[in-house]
């Protein structure tokens, strides 16, 4: 007995990721995220001859419908792959499994970002058998008309008790660099974080490589000596904040809220109109300064787990 052959047609292709595929992938990348942030044709790279490709399209009618990415969740997390899916949610699973057919070895779990508001990507990994793990928040600033004035008494407080805000001067001393990265380590080890939120590891040099590169730093020195830090990073109108960190004998006065509207007021002056800012929501101070500082949380974002 003989059965009839099913057809397949209707099924899109699945194939690596080609350079001519860019416009498409950007445009469905950008339209996943609901445009949070811009794609352009230039982020998205083939892989080079003889390696991995780390992401996939499917296609159908000659049309890019839908992509996937596996890769290395990144240094601070180096047990762990990441998967972004964008695009036609049908095709989510047979990508997924693709993927995994062709995974690298040496990794013990498969994560996941998403919005929770991106409803597909959310039912997807549900579906796909991935484990709400961890919860961030993330919270936008209009600094066009955030007023520094209600934060003033408190500045005055602490100016009277020692305590100075400035910008760091990139070409600062040594020591003041030695005592920055010190107090960096602490952030890293006492802050609650999940995956997301986790930072590669920073050397003292390439810390101190990245803020004169990409970022302003502020500080917060307390008879001479840094007590408090937190960095800005400006991308065009905006600026995204993130490394801020009191050291503990300091902590509970006001410092990193005075030190924050210090900073912000620094960005409004040189044009800038939003700043961004996140964390896991397991870091409650933070949240809490953050919204006395007039920033307005957003939905949560979601990091989904998959044991391999």
């Amino acid at each position: 007995m003989t059965h009839a052959p099913h057809r397949t047609d209707h099924l899109p292709t699945l194939r690596p990721f080609r350079a001519a595929d860019a416009s498409a992938v950007a445009r469905l990348v950008t339209e996943g995220v609901r445009g949070h942030w811009t794609y352009a044709p230039e982020h998205f790279r083939e892989a080079q001859p003889g390696t991995r490709p780390t992401r996939l399209v499917a296609e159908q009618g000659g049309v890019v419908v839908a992509t996937a990415r596996l890769a290395p969740f990144g240094e601070g997390v180096p047990d762990a792959l990441r998967l972004d899916v964008a695009g036609d949610a049908a095709t989510f699973t047979p990508l997924l499994l693709a993927q995994l057919a062709e995974a690298p070895g040496g990794f013990r779990r498969v994560l996941g970002v998403t919005r929770e508001d991106f409803t597909e990507v959310m039912t997807f990994f549900h579906a796909a058998g991935f484990r709400n793990a961890w919860q961030s928040w993330g919270a936008h600033l209009d600094l066009t008309t955030f007023d520094p004035t209600p934060f003033e008494p408190v500045q005055e407080r602490l100016f009277l008790a020692g305590y100075e805000p400035e910008r760091l001067d990139p070409d600062a001393p040594d020591a003041d660099w030695d005592t920055l990265y010190a107090l960096h380590r602490t952030g890293v080890r006492d802050q609650p974080r999940n995956p997301t939120t986790t930072p590669d590891p920073l050397t003292r040099d390439g810390l101190r490589d990245v803020i004169r590169r990409e970022e302003a730093a502020f500080v917060t020195r307390w008879r001479g000596q840094i007590v408090a830090l937190t960095r800005l990073t400006p991308r065009g109108k905006e600026v995204d904040s993130e490394g801020s960190v009191t050291h503990p004998d300091h902590r509970r006065r006001g410092v990193m809220t005075a030190l924050k509207a210090h900073a912000l007021t620094w960005a409004q002056g040189a044009g800038h109109t939003h700043a961004g800012t996140g964390g896991t929501v397991l870091n409650l101070p933070m949240l809490r300064v953050n919204t006395r500082l007039g920033y307005r949380v957003e939905r949560m974002w979601i990091t989904w787990e998959k044991e391999l």
